[in-house]
């Protein structure tokens, strides 16, 4: 018998979490009279993502045996004339697998918080904030329109905002969480003039309807040019999709969101906020397939993003900052593979990047609890005997992330690789140079964090700043012993948990590329763009793929990429040193990571707000209030000063008014006549 979905149990996988927000929002912060505990509240919202995660896994499960996609519509919030403005589910292959990405992922930072946060004074609020989190992100991954997509993308934003900025007495935290919202409204206004593109062109928000209308919106040019309108409006779309996925140059916010808890810097990197622009451009494939204009631009802009930002990983010295330009260039090898209509691959790195990269985040926590808050490599050293759960689960992490064969990153990444190569697009051969050696890239940075935090000699009692770290991540309850500590259970338990699928969900589930998981769901034009053709035919078996690797260039560059830094920061250590002195030019533009901050700030917010003065002195103070207000009531006042002659009061000079006009008038019809 065939499974089938049902949209009245699909309801409570975001319902779940947002009552467990709302619950702990209201009644354990000062709000509701803080009538909840610290157990109560984070017991509350971990019981709402669990049962949220367990309907997943059940849809999941349907999905793969052959359960029909769901697309229903389950309020109707407004009618404008023939367009109708929804809230439904679309439930298929695609969203079903990023809802248990979603929220397994969020499972494991709400428990990893309990450890994480135990002490600090926001407690419950963060566990509420994650919570509508999770629940945003579900609303944006099981929308069946636009108009719904839209509202999750706008709340991830907003919550995110919430997120980096929760610790509000840091000046840096709340500079970082402006920014973030800021260079995020920048993309979301090419996002909504996407949509309105489409809505404005087939008078629909439906997924299903847009798509059905597809061939008409490829005929369709911008009115009073020749310029392909769907074009104009995929691009649009995808300016959005930089700006959640943080691709250059809308990237700026993302290693900023660094001053927000490590948890949540998990939660955003790996599962929720900036996947959603990959999720959103996988969804509109069918649309992206017709348009290889804005196809060689996102190749282009995700290789720009993969090479570049891996480069600024090089150099960064705070174990996060690491991990947060690792997700940029990532999140850059995922645009490039749906660039290249390799849509399934790009989905399917998401996920393995999902697992791996929270279980990074979160073992770089670890290790800040264990060293006391520090967050400098430069004085961790040798904590591996210290450490052994947070060492062994973050070099599992580290495998991953690098590509290493049997590991859960390599399936994906080598997939990006080849299917890169095998596209016809122009872009193409640029995309596939920057990605292949992103890979050594990645495995040096990679490596290098590795062996500085765990291997080497002990540095963690020679850090010059240590008495300032209490700012940084505070609230983790631990005391400055002498030496490292492991941390608690409940922050290694969610560490193990992550690193089983950061190994094996890879080599589990090769078939979403090669099988018929994405059939339907997402659209390729073989003939046009065969990197999907090409990556079928060349795969024999998983085990063929493995052990194939070992005969392949992106092998043997992550290996060089981890000799490299064995060499560098394990054998001869004076090496970086006197590359950095021989090379500084090259190493202060990495420390000002190119420029784009000022950029952002100097030239082109220091341009607006310039622009701005502008209007308000010559538009605000001299037009509206100087000409127009102003003005208005002195022609009034000088008005009523002449009407005030001629209504004295006194009879006399109104007989005289009389007579004048009498004498004016005769005067004019004898002037006429004669």
């Amino acid at each position: 018998m065939t499974p089938t979905l049902s949209a009245s149990t699909l309801l409570w996988v975001p319902l779940a979490p947002l009552i467990g927000s709302a619950i702990v929002g209201i009644f354990g912060t000062k709000m509701g009279g803080n009538l909840l505990g610290r157990k109560a509240s984070h017991s509350i919202t971990i019981a709402g993502v669990f049962i949220a995660l367990a309907i997943s896994l059940m849809t999941l499960w349907k999905v793969l045996n052959g359960a029909p996609v769901l697309n229903e519509t389950l309020y109707q919030w407004a009618v404008l004339g023939n367009l109708a403005m929804e809230v439904g589910f679309q439930i298929d292959s695609l969203s079903a697998m990023m809802m248990v990405v979603v929220t397994f992922v969020s499972l494991m930072v709400h428990l990893y918080t309990i450890g994480y946060m135990q002490e600090d004074e926001g407690y419950n609020r963060f566990f509420s904030y994650i919570s509508l989190f999770t629940f945003s992100m579900l609303m944006l991954v099981m929308s069946n329109n636009m108009l719904q997509l839209f509202f999750g993308w706008e709340a991830v934003g907003l919550v995110s905002y919430l997120l980096i900025g929760f610790w509000y007495q840091k000046s840096t935290a709340v500079f970082a969480n402006l920014k973030a919202f800021l260079i995020n409204r920048v993309g979301d206004f090419g996002f909504i003039l996407g949509i309105g593109l489409l809505v404005a062109s087939v008078n629909t928000f439906s997924y299903a309807e847009v798509f059905a209308q597809k061939d008409l919106l490829a005929s369709l040019t911008m009115p009073g040019t020749d310029r392909s309108l769907l074009t104009v409006a995929l691009i649009c779309l995808f300016i959005g999709a930089m700006g959640k996925s943080a691709q250059f140059p809308l990237h700026v916010w993302l290693p900023d969101s660094m001053e927000g808890p490590t948890p949540i810097s998990a939660l955003i990197h790996a599962a929720t906020m900036v996947t959603a622009g990959i999720f959103m451009v996988a969804r509109f494939s069918p649309l992206y397939e017709l348009s290889d204009t804005a196809l060689n631009f996102i190749l282009i802009i995700g290789a720009i993003t993969a090479f570049f930002m891996g480069l600024l990983g090089l150099i960064q010295n705070d174990i996060k900052r690491v991990v947060a330009y690792s997700t940029l260039s990532q999140l850059g090898y995922m645009t490039v593979a749906l660039g290249a209509s390799a849509y399934n691959v790009a989905v399917f790195h998401l996920m393995t990047h999902a697992f791996f990269k929270a279980l990074l985040f979160l073992g770089a926590g670890s290790v800040i609890m264990g060293v006391h808050h520090n967050q400098d490599m430069r004085y961790m050293g040798g904590l591996r005997k210290y450490m052994p759960v947070t060492h062994w689960t973050s070099l599992i992490g580290s495998l991953a992330l690098i590509g290493t064969p049997f590991f859960a990153g390599f399936y994906s990444k080598d997939a990006i690789i080849v299917a890169v190569h095998a596209s016809n697009l122009w872009a193409a051969d640029i995309a596939y140079w920057a990605v292949l050696s992103g890979v050594f890239i990645t495995a040096f940075y990679s490596f290098r964090m590795y062996f500085l935090v765990f291997w080497g000699k002990e540095r963690y009692d020679q850090d010059p700043h240590a008495h300032e770290h209490h700012h940084d991540d505070h609230g983790h309850g631990h005391g400055h012993d002498s030496k490292p500590h492991e941390s608690p259970w409940v922050v290694t338990v969610p560490l193990v948990l992550l690193a089983i699928p950061s190994i094996v969900v890879g080599y589990l589930v090769i078939d979403f590329l090669f099988g018929d998981f994405f059939k339907g769901v997402t659209y390729v034009n073989e003939h046009a763009h065969p990197a999907m053709e090409v990556l079928r035919e060349d795969f024999t078996s998983v085990m063929g793929m493995t052990t194939h690797a070992i005969w392949t260039a992106p092998f043997w560059l992550a290996l060089a990429g981890v000799a490299a830094a064995w060499y560098c920061y394990l054998v001869n250590p004076a090496v970086p040193a006197a590359i950095q002195r021989t090379f500084s030019p090259i190493n202060k533009l990495f420390e000002e990571k190119y420029y784009m901050d000022k950029l952002w700030i100097n030239v082109i917010a220091g341009g607006f707000m310039k622009l701005g003065r502008v209007f308000w002195k010559a538009g605000d103070q001299k037009l509206i209030d100087g000409a127009v207000v102003n003005g208005s009531w002195k022609i009034v006042g000088w008005l009523s000063g002449v009407v005030r002659w001629f209504q004295s009061g006194f009879i006399y000079y109104y007989a005289l008014v009389m007579i004048l006009g009498v004498f004016a008038l005769m005067t004019y019809f004898v002037w006429r006549n004669y």
